[in-house]
């Protein structure tokens, strides 16, 4: 073989391989990306439950003006799911946070994606961690 063909199939190796790295990367990137997305949609929806909870009086089984009392467990049967682990954060009167630990790793490269929703009685903030 001639040297202009021996420097083809190296350089032709060595471009495969590249492709493979950029590939295997976009899928993981995705993969996260596709965790926090479903994360966010589950934690939406609880946080709704949580304000459900606090404009219900007391008397009807809600927190009568507080998110004290809440439970994670009203909205899911078990606190995992195939998208995360769930979680209650700081809880009180006015404000309460609840946080999701995904099953794919985050921005960091080390840890689980993790999203956190501040619920307030009239808004939500959803707050990507990892």
């Amino acid at each position: 073989m001639g040297t202009q063909q021996l420097l083809l199939i190296v350089v032709g190796t060595v471009l495969i391989g590249i492709m493979i790295a950029v590939g295997l990367f976009m899928f993981r990137d995705q993969s996260a990306n596709t965790n926090r997305d479903s994360i966010s949609n589950d934690l939406v929806h609880c946080a709704s439950k949580a304000q459900l909870y606090k404009r219900k009086p007391q008397a009807q089984g809600g927190g009568g003006g507080s998110f004290v009392g809440f439970r994670l467990e009203t909205v899911f049967a078990d606190l995992r799911n195939a998208n995360a682990t769930y979680s209650l954060g700081t809880v009180s009167q006015d404000v309460m946070s609840i946080i999701g630990v995904g099953n794919e790793i985050g921005y960091d490269n080390a840890t689980r994606v993790k999203v956190v929703i501040d619920v307030t009685a009239d808004s939500t903030s959803v707050n990507e961690v990892n």
